[in-house]
């Protein structure tokens, strides 16, 4: 299982969490924050936002085309794993969310 904090204008706003890769993720907003949301596609409240697929809002985030290609390519990320892909990315993500991974268990 793989997780990742997710930061609002470098505030720590959920933990992001691939439950079953490809099949199964979860966003949960921290009980303590308090800011706006990442996205008006995910409100703040206090239970957990439930996916069958990667999340719309994260892949959103990640790159495509030529910028796609060059991430595979120099990371060697399968381009099925768009959990990855957000993990290797979103340090340097354009607008005011940041990904980061969260402990040891992302690899």
């Amino acid at each position: 299982m793989r997780s990742a904090t997710v930061l609002l204008h470098g505030r720590p706003a959920g933990t992001l969490t691939e439950i079953a890769r490809n099949r199964s993720y979860r966003f949960r907003y921290y009980p303590e924050y308090q800011g706006p949301p990442v996205s008006l596609t995910l409100p703040l409240r206090s239970d957990p936002y439930e996916f069958d697929r990667f999340p719309p809002f994260f892949d959103g985030l990640l790159p495509e085309g030529a910028q796609l290609e060059a991430l595979l390519r120099s990371a060697k990320i399968d381009r099925d794993d768009p959990m990855r892909q957000l993990l290797t990315v979103g340090g340097d993500l354009v607008g005011a969310v940041t990904v980061v991974p969260l402990g040891e268990d992302w690899e």
